[in-house]
């Protein structure tokens, strides 16, 4: 459906903004609309939150990157003010866009970033809105009538790229996909000299209602060392001291030595990943590496689980914080994942390697 002017067929030449706002998971799952817009515009630039900047770099299809800290996205949302938003429109608008695609999840408005790309004189804009946009979009998709309401981000985002004009190019799957680049090949074998297969386990989560316990994740490690893996601990720079925690004697612990490339890397080399649902699930999805899946169900896994590769998913998916999207677990105990013990992830391990 449209609304406001009338739209215009896409046409070569075109410089397209792609716009996603969130997080490094969020942004990896725009991937297939991002190489779907690639396919076909002149240069694709990606505009997104210093938390998904790291992610943006290594898509496929992003000639450039531009980072807006949203306060109507941000976890963390800075105060609305008419100096920052005047200067974040002159911003976009030395960008000359020809047309921008807003993708959002079922919960967020495109709205007030219709706006800001309307005062920046962005033309031609498509994204999906409950909400009557008047003016805001040039295409519109309504969400549960365009977009059934537990279609995997991935397929919303193609979907929303595929209203404005844009399709994936012959062969290509519709799968994850980032660019691992020598640079950062090296540095992961740097890391882990010398041969033999492991599983990596990454215990943190940008969302602690979403990360298995410490004391769990420790146990996890044990568990899988006994059974005959070789265990990698992963971690962001802030979380050293939980890698350590969680690797104890058994697992090699790479806690904060990875930036985001060499930590794609080093999944990819993994046999298998166990983490929550957080952006290094879906870093493993598009280096093709199957995972287990710690997965609180403050968000729907319909939606948001790992996308496009072999995947168990393990945690109470009818526990009573199911679908509440928090933050901080709201139950005591955080039972939806600490019922999870070391032996089920050994179990889930064989299970997605051998069939076991």
């Amino acid at each position: 459906m449209t609304t406001g002017r009338a739209p215009q067929a896409p046409s070569p030449g075109t410089r397209v903004l792609i716009v996603r706002l969130d997080s490094d998971g969020d942004v990896l799952l725009s991937g297939p609309a991002v190489r779907a817009v690639a396919a076909g515009a002149d240069e694709v630039v990606a505009v997104v939150g210093p938390r998904g900047r790291q992610a943006a770099g290594l898509l496929p299809g992003v000639d450039d990157v531009v980072v807006w800290r949203c306060a109507w996205v941000d976890a963390e949302p800075p105060p609305v003010t008419r100096e920052d938003t005047a200067a974040l429109v002159d911003t976009l608008a030395a960008l000359d866009a020809d047309e921008a695609v807003i993708l959002t999840s079922f919960h967020q408005s495109p709205l007030p970033t219709a706006l800001v790309l309307r005062l920046a004189g962005v033309p031609r804009i498509t994204a999906a809105s409950v909400d009557y946009p008047g003016s805001l979009l040039d295409v519109r998709l309504r969400p549960g009538e365009d977009l059934p309401e537990d279609l995997p981000e991935p397929e919303r985002a193609l979907a929303i790229a595929d209203r404005a004009g844009y399709a994936l190019p012959p062969g290509d799957d519709g799968r994850l996909a980032v660019t691992v680049d020598d640079a950062a090949r090296r540095e992961a074998a740097e890391l882990l000299p010398g041969t033999g297969d492991y599983v990596v386990l990454h215990p943190g989560a940008s969302v602690p209602a979403r990360a298995w316990s410490p004391h769990r994740a420790a146990e996890g490690v044990a568990a899988l060392t006994a059974a005959g893996y070789r265990v990698v601990v992963t971690g962001a720079p802030g979380e050293a001291a939980l890698t350590a925690r969680v690797a104890g004697e058994h697992g090699v612990d790479l806690g904060g030595c990875t930036g985001f490339g060499s930590l794609a890397a080093v999944l990819a080399g993994a046999r298998a990943v166990v983490v929550g649902n957080t952006g290094p699930a879906h870093l493993a999805a598009a280096v093709g590496v199957p995972v287990v899946s710690l997965f609180a169900p403050v968000v729907p896994p319909e939606r948001w689980a790992p996308y496009g590769v072999r995947r168990i998913l393990l945690g109470d998916q009818g526990a009573p914080c199911r679908g509440t999207r928090a933050r901080t677990c709201p139950v005591p105990g955080h039972p939806c994942l600490d019922s999870v013990r070391g032996a089920d992830v050994v179990t889930a391990v064989g299970e997605i390697l051998h069939g076991e």
